[in-house]
């Protein structure tokens, strides 16, 4: 089956690496969406208030809605409810500058978090929007200037594994470079462990011993 975007057939390997990075940014955003919602709630359990326990939860909801939302589109080829997919990211990306502009107090620290959430929110986007366009430039091919079919039945582009795999290597790249300081901006990355301490002693105050210490 050919990759399919906002409910129509798209051919070739550009419209499949599209996809393939749409899918990648709605792993991203919902995996900082999800650190945003722990902040938020750990703050709530120390000395947030109601309304950013609120907050926190939607935005915990909407972590996993973009997560289970790429899973679909990923699986069937296509954005589920392409209207309302679109006015929900708009939302949401409107909410994350408004999360930035308006952060103060201890939650001022997740700016960087709002701020990856809405790059790749803005990249979900766009990522549909060009592949609508390729399904309405592909529909009127087939049609015609003179409003007829002018499709034969051929077979779709056929898919170069090359570019496809290329393509893919470079949106993973640029999704997980904004990404990963968006996660790592979150209460979770905050408190994790370096790779290169894991399994070390400490001596009881969270410090690695001084290898000098006789």
């Amino acid at each position: 089956m050919a990759p399919r975007g906002l409910g129509g057939s798209v051919e070739g390997w550009a419209a499949a690496a599209v996809r393939l990075f749409a899918g990648f940014a709605g792993f991203g955003a919902g995996s900082v969406n999800l650190a945003v919602s722990s902040s938020l709630l750990a703050e709530r359990a120390g000395a947030g208030s109601s309304g950013q326990a609120a907050f926190g939860i939607l935005a915990g909801l909407w972590g996993a809605v973009l997560v289970l939302g790429t899973v679909f589109s990923l699986n069937r080829g296509h954005f589920p409810a392409p209207a309302l997919s679109a006015t929900l990211l708009l939302v949401a990306s409107g909410i994350h500058v408004a999360a930035i502009w308006l952060g103060r107090g201890p939650s001022s620290g997740l700016n960087l978090s709002h701020l990856a959430a809405m790059l790749l929110t803005l990249m979900i986007l766009a990522s549909a929007a060009w592949l609508r366009r390729k399904e309405q430039d592909a529909k009127q091919r087939r049609v015609g200037p003179q409003g007829k079919s002018t499709d034969d039945g051929g077979f779709p582009a056929a898919v170069r594994p090359g570019r496809l795999l290329l393509a893919a290597f470079a949106g993973a790249v640029l999704v997980a470079g904004i990404a990963t300081p968006g996660l790592a901006a979150s209460t979770a990355g905050q408190y994790a462990v370096p790779h290169g301490q894991h399994g070390e002693q400490t001596d009881g105050t969270g410090h690695l011993p001084s290898h000098h210490q006789r």
